[in-house]
């Protein structure tokens, strides 16, 4: 199929103003759900071609540290790294919104998603999602997370959901940990049909991340914990630093396309550690996670 480059350019305009105003959106809910701090605001410019709006907040009431950044950047790749890609060539635009919540409270789970639109040589596609990575497990959290998801996929397609929560969990796996990241959500990547139609099914899934995020963060930030809890979940952001730094298309992507460093890392948690041989005691709240992690359930019609 040959690809329509005024509608390709279209879409990147569009795409761009999309993902700032989601930009916006996003960062005034979570300021108004943290109630305390404020994002700061860093404006960059990309070597070779293009750059971005990196909004962060540390030290909230609510979040620990929140990261919601926005890049358009364009260009030419390596070319060893071009061949990776579903594209053709060296040359490419991408442009895409990428978001990573840290909270406060142990109960409160970190919550990742990205949407972005790449074009490379002869191909131009959609990716994305969101997930969920709670430090314990509620299990009407993790049915109202997905069912917010599946209500968006069902405008476009029954199909949708079922394919990209599939896709999610099989991502989102530490391979070495026999594990998956979270209680998962969507992913998807490059759906090769009609772009205009994917178009509104990229901006409906990203609308519905507030409303999929924010009662379950409500619910959960006054829920009283003590330092057991807190070490807990500076261990599993571990995990969350091994699968970015392992497995992530999206650092890698940065790194290798010569992006801002700051901002490809502002994934990174505040803090996080290691012990060695931790494992948490037979039938607690921890070890409940942990079977779930290994046993990825569907969570939208009930687990």
């Amino acid at each position: 199929m040959t690809l329509d480059v005024e509608k390709v350019d279209s879409l990147k305009q569009r795409m761009a103003e999309f993902i700032q105003q989601l930009q916006d959106d996003i960062c005034g809910a979570l300021e108004k759900l943290d109630g305390k701090a404020r994002f700061r605001e860093d404006k960059w410019d990309r070597p070779g071609g293009g750059g971005g709006r990196t909004r962060v907040l540390e030290d909230g009431a609510v979040l620990e540290k929140a990261g919601v950044n926005t890049s358009v950047v364009f260009g030419e790749l390596e070319e060893a790294f071009a061949k990776k890609l579903q594209g053709q060539g060296r040359q490419f635009w991408a442009g895409g919104l990428s978001l990573v919540l840290h909270p406060r409270n142990p109960y409160v789970p970190t919550v990742h998603a990205n949407y972005r639109f790449i074009h490379q040589g002869a191909k131009a596609w959609f990716g994305g999602g969101a997930d969920l990575t709670p430090y314990y497990l509620y299990e009407e959290d993790a049915g109202h997370f997905h069912r917010t998801l599946k209500a968006a996929c069902d405008k476009h397609d029954p199909s949708y959901y079922p394919r990209f929560k599939a896709t999610c969990d099989k991502y989102f796996y530490l391979r070495h940990r026999e594990e998956t990241r979270g209680v998962g959500g969507l992913f998807f990547e490059d759906l090769g049909g009609d772009l205009e139609r994917e178009f509104e099914f990229v901006k409906d899934a990203g609308r519905a991340f507030l409303p999929a995020y924010l009662p379950i963060a409500e619910r959960r930030k006054d829920t009283p914990y003590g330092e057991p809890q807190r070490v807990w979940q500076e261990v599993r952001r571990g995990r969350y630093v091994e699968f970015n730094l392992v497995y992530d298309r999206g650092t890698i992507f940065g790194l290798e396309t010569k992006g801002r460093i700051e901002s490809i890392l502002m994934s990174m948690p505040p803090q996080a550690r290691w012990r060695y041989e931790f494992h948490p005691e037979p039938g607690s709240h921890e070890s409940r996670l942990i079977d779930v992690l290994r046993n990825p359930r569907d969570w939208a019609s009930g687990g």
